[in-house]
């Protein structure tokens, strides 16, 4: 792990968000690149994913390193107290995301082996919207928009009811005998993957919430925040 000593409080700062803003860059890359390898059966792409993600993790030690050393060093306060906590919050739910795309991208590995499948493409629905929240989290934190962030609830409820439908759809074809349950079992699990990455998305938009107004609206929903890690492949 890489040593900061910074001092500059405001040089720290900026670094946090720097880092944390590849970090995001990195981890919405990974999900794209991973859906993709599954859609155009492209296994090389899948590889890169896997290889990928271990410079996520990185930043995200480095994000809790130097958020860390401002707590200790300068001790802020108010608003810039937020600041550290929600952006050390958000890099561990892009840590998480970033998991389940790798999660996609095994997965997409083991598929291609197979039969061509054409019913992947069935997946590209519940991809746009889990893609499309993420996108919205990280901006509602550049951007500084709460609203935007809370508005992720409202949004999630739809990719909720297209994982459900699929999930029915994907589930009914294991009654087939067609010899590809397997198939359709990954296609599962990736479909859990991108509700999960829809879910630690509201999480971020939660902390932009929490970052702008100082207001916790992580309970004021039925659905449970606490992520749970993907399905080993």
């Amino acid at each position: 792990m890489s040593q900061h000593i910074f001092r500059d409080y405001d040089n720290a700062i900026r670094h946090l968000q720097e880092d944390l803003l590849t970090m995001a860059t990195l981890t919405r890359q990974n999900l794209e690149q991973a859906m993709q390898a599954l859609l155009r059966a492209d296994t090389d792409l899948a590889n890169t994913v896997i290889a990928a993600d271990s410079d996520v993790d990185e930043l995200e030690r480095t994000v809790d390193q130097i958020g860390m050393e401002i707590l200790v060093r300068f001790h802020p306060v108010a608003s810039d107290l937020r600041l550290i906590l929600a952006s050390m919050k958000i890099s561990t739910n892009l840590e998480r995301i970033s998991d389940h795309a790798v999660g996609i991208a095994k997965r997409a590995r083991k598929i291609n082996q197979g039969q061509p499948l054409q019913e992947v493409q069935w997946l590209e629905p519940l991809y746009a919207q889990a893609y499309g929240l993420l996108r919205d989290a990280m901006d509602s934190y550049t951007n500084h928009d709460p609203v935007l962030g809370q508005s992720l609830h409202a949004k999630d409820q739809e990719l909720d009811r297209l994982h459900k439908q699929l999930t029915r759809t994907l589930s009914e074809q294991l009654e087939t005998p067609d010899g590809r349950s397997t198939a359709w079992l990954h296609l599962i699990f990736v479909a859990r993957s991108l509700e999960r990455i829809g879910d630690l998305s509201v999480n971020i938009g939660e902390e932009t919430v929490f970052l702008e107004s100082a207001k916790d609206i992580r309970h004021e929903h039925r659905k449970p925040a606490v992520d749970t890690p993907p399905p080993t492949p």
